[in-house]
């Protein structure tokens, strides 16, 4: 499960935009969820956050868990509809075919791992939210 591990890479460059998926939302309930916001809550010196944005898998071929810009293989983000305008709805029982994804910059070597990703979201009229262990690392050298 991508919130169990880390991914990562260790030949980042200074200067370099990297998109990270935060993990996929998923729905174990009977009743549907409406997420409202998402963030990284720990990004540690040397990396900027850019922007979040949301994207749906059939679009990018799959889940890009980590993608530098300028890769052949990293899904043309700036072409694709961006979800995270309104709220992402997941079905019960139900994984989400949209992602979120945080785009960040590498300013200087990084001192420690983005880790800890936020989901707010409502369900049956409350405000609920989850913080999910998801780690990457981002080194340079």
């Amino acid at each position: 499960m991508q919130s169990s591990g880390a991914v990562g890479n260790l030949h980042a460059k200074i200067g370099e935009t990297w998109w990270i998926a935060l993990p996929v939302p998923s729905n174990t309930s009977a009743e549907p969820i409406e997420i409202t916001d998402v963030a990284v809550e720990h990004i540690p010196d040397g990396i900027r956050l850019v922007e979040y944005a949301a994207y749906d898998r059939n679009d990018t071929e799959g889940l890009p868990l980590l993608a530098r810009a300028g890769s052949p293989h990293t899904p043309d983000f700036a072409r694709l509809k961006n979800y995270a305008t309104k709220p992402v709805k997941v079905a019960a029982h139900t994984e989400s075919d949209i992602f979120y994804t945080a785009k960040v910059k590498i300013t200087a070597p990084p001192e420690d791992t983005i880790r800890q990703c936020r989901f707010d979201y409502r369900q049956g009229g409350r405000r609920y939210t989850q913080t999910l262990d998801c780690e990457v690392e981002l080194k340079t050298g």
